[in-house]
């Protein structure tokens, strides 16, 4: 590693560059990591709050769609009698108008039954005409709890105020399932989805239905699929390109030394000890690298997460880290061909 820590020192401007060049890679990638998950949970917060193991859709032939399904009576009763079935609520979810005063909002209406349990599901009173905002509906509405909304143009009371939940980027109001089915639903029916809790052992799903766990259910939200699909490809784009720069930063960088690293074999180097130190010279480089762009994303989160969707936490800083340090050794792995095959013998004759 003398050899290295001299090499740094001595091309300083060289090993600054790629730095440099990491920390903006590195920053790319945790602002589109962390902008992935916060519109994932503008879109999904809802539906995981559900906390159920399966979401049950009609079964049009295609795939299955949050807006297009709608669930009968019949079908949620085989559901109730479904072996390994352990719990079956009914879930209305609309997209309507909300307003009060001269404010107005579109919202994702979901009604539910009162006793219904989940993770993050308010209690919604067993009283018609009541209803529960999450927090980003009372802001946009500027209603607080005992105030009275309109919600596709009838009047509730606001019961309370509760959790943060969105679906497909609305901010969600929670009402009773017997008020979305009179007042809200575009058509008769006993639900758009069922959110069904099992004990693991569920078989066939009964006809006219199909059912998908709950993270697969999230594909059935049209904005999801599109947003996730081409930010994921982006951030996959920006890894590879990282072990790309990398590994030519260092390929490049030891063809300019093959003659020195020759010499030094003729001088009793061991070619493991100049692998080492070409690896760690690229470690050093990604290390400091990834290091000051998480800082960097970990500051613009705390500044920007109150105004845009963006999650800051370990999954979109250390892990994006991490594995750009992994592909940046990968990509530098690329010029340890070029440290192995330098010929002393070849130095020697050039020296004479």
């Amino acid at each position: 590693m003398f050899i290295a820590w001299r090499d740094i020192r001595f091309a300083r401007g060289r090993f600054l560059l790629v730095s440099t060049i990491v920390v903006l890679m590195t920053v790319l990638v945790g602002f589109i990591s962390g902008l992935t998950r916060g519109l994932a949970q503008e879109n999904t917060s809802a539906v995981e709050a559900l906390g159920a193991d399966r979401i049950v859709f009609s079964d049009a032939g295609g795939d299955p769609s949050y807006a297009d399904s709608t669930i009968g009576d019949r079908q949620a009763e085989r559901w109730e009698k479904t072996s390994g079935v352990s719990g079956v609520d009914p879930i209305g979810i609309s997209t309507t108008q909300s307003s009060a005063g001269d404010r107005q909002e579109t919202v994702a209406a979901f009604g539910i039954r009162p006793q219904m349990s989940g993770p993050d599901v308010p209690t919604v009173p067993d009283k018609p005409a009541t209803v529960v905002l999450s927090e980003p509906a009372a802001d946009a509405l500027g209603v607080g709890t005992g105030e009275r909304v309109k919600i596709a143009g009838d009047s509730y009371e606001v019961a309370s105020i509760s959790g943060e939940a969105r679906f497909s980027h609305l901010p969600v109001v929670w009402v009773p399932i017997s008020s979305w089915r009179s007042n809200i639903a575009a058509a008769p029916a006993h639900a758009t989805v069922l959110a069904v809790s099992t004990d693991g052992s569920v078989g066939a799903d009964p006809d006219g239905t199909v059912s998908t766990t709950t993270e697969e259910s999230f594909a059935a939200i049209g904005s999801y699929a599109s947003e996730n699909g081409s930010l994921t490809m982006m951030t996959a784009m920006l890894y590879a390109i990282s072990a790309l720069v990398v590994g030519a930063f260092f390929v490049v960088w030891t063809l300019q030394r093959v003659g020195d690293l020759a010499v030094l074999k003729a001088l009793g180097a061991t070619t493991s000890s100049l692998v080492r130190g070409t690896l760690g010279q690229a470690l050093i480089v990604v290390a400091v690298g990834v290091s000051i762009g998480i800082a960097v994303v970990a500051a613009m989160g705390a500044v920007i997460s109150g105004s845009v969707p963006f999650v800051l936490d370990v999954s979109t800083t250390v892990v994006p880290g991490l594995i750009l340090t992994v592909l940046g050794l990968i990509g530098a792995a690329a010029s340890v061909r070029i440290v192995t095959s330098s010929d002393p013998l070849q130095a020697l004759n050039r020296a004479a």
